[in-house]
């Protein structure tokens, strides 16, 4: 198992976020992620007394923590953790070195004070988007969360990452592409559509009924809830070219669905939602990742009550059937089973300066 954790490179400092990670590294024996993200809400930069940065001035401060980041995890040579009790030395202090790294934006003198683990260092993934994150993506990342909504889309964001790891120097098998989706596992697709319904309680589903008015081009409003959509709106609804969920929603609401069960269906949520049996969800997977959609998922489960273990117990088990999920795992580090490359350290292939 892996534990990937999201922390922001616009408001933390690289020597605090090298030493978070890495004491989670040693502690898990070589099984943490760090999804290095920026931050975009105004909200979160008042936490931190500050304003959102322009986004190119953010994405270059993006890339420099993260190559200070790296060179605070390679401070210690591989071999430098001696713990030789007898002769009553805990390392080899020759083979820790200072890194002395000055960015525009963030520096650090270093050494760590934290051993390697049995993968070196924490593995880089990704999940911003834009040209910037792209580039962020293909420079560092060994895996990236992306939101396509059709496997016409994830293929071509899949090719453009990959092109972005070529631009950096990297192989662009290194660079795995994870899509969202989300999951609703029941006995029947009415099952899985009731369930959903349940859920869907918790939420404003006045606004959430607003937002898909304005998805298919119409005034909706909370009094048609439980009415379908009439004939006349019918002709009138248009998807919005600007969403790519819109075709699909008006899809869903000319079978004649209430609106509730429209949204039910989950044509608003930012990942495709598959509400069905464990064979229909096994049925998404192996298409998508067949037809060179995406490497893997990034899986949004429902509910985490159970939700979790719907997916374990009945999805998993068909998918190892169907020769598409593995039966066992290729070692004890994230990065093994991630099929990351190999990195200890700054990656010396990023020869090519970041665009700033």
């Amino acid at each position: 198992m892996g534990l990937v954790t999201t922390a922001s490179t616009t408001f933390t400092e690289p020597y605090n976020l090298a030493r978070q990670f890495k004491a989670l590294e040693v502690i898990s024996h070589g099984r943490a992620g760090w999804n290095a993200v920026t931050t975009s809400d105004p909200a979160a930069a008042a936490n931190f007394g500050a304003t959102i940065p322009p986004r190119a001035e953010k994405y270059e401060r993006a890339h420099g923590v993260i190559q200070i980041v790296q060179g605070l995890w390679g401070s210690w040579e591989r071999d430098a953790w001696l713990l030789d009790v007898d002769g009553k030395r805990f390392a080899d202090m020759d083979k820790i070195q200072l890194v002395n790294l000055q960015g525009k934006h963030a520096a650090s003198r270093g050494p760590l004070p934290i051993p390697p683990s049995e993968q070196g260092q924490p593995v880089i993934f990704q999940a911003g988007g834009g040209s910037y994150g792209l580039e962020l993506a293909g420079r560092y990342a060994s895996g990236v969360y992306a939101n396509p909504y059709t496997i016409e889309d994830a293929r071509a964001q899949r090719q453009t990452l990959r092109d972005a790891a070529k631009r950096a120097g990297r192989d662009p098998d290194e660079v795995k592409m994870l899509a969202g989706f989300m999951p609703t596992i029941a006995p029947s697709r009415q099952a899985a559509l009731q369930r959903r319904r349940f859920l869907d309680e918790v939420v404003d589903l006045n606004q959430r009924v607003r937002y898909l008015g304005a998805m298919i081009g119409l005034p909706l409003g909370p009094a048609q809830l439980d009415e379908p959509l009439t004939a006349d709106q019918l002709a009138d609804a248009t998807p919005s070219p600007h969403d790519p969920r819109s075709a699909r929603a008006l899809e869903v609401a000319r079978e004649g669905w209430t609106l509730r069960d429209v949204l039910a269906h989950g044509v608003i949520d930012y990942h495709p939602v598959v509400a069905a049996t464990a064979a229909d969800v096994a049925d998404h997977m192996q298409q998508w990742f067949e037809a060179g959609a995406c490497d893997g998922f990034s899986i949004a489960i429902d509910s985490y009550h159970d939700g979790f273990d719907s997916f374990v117990d009945q999805v998993v088990p068909i998918l190892q059937e169907r020769g598409v999920f593995h039966d066992d795992y290729e070692g004890p580090t994230l990065r093994e089973n991630l099929g990351a490359h190999e990195q200890y350290g700054l990656d010396p292939r990023l020869t090519k300066p970041a665009r700033s």
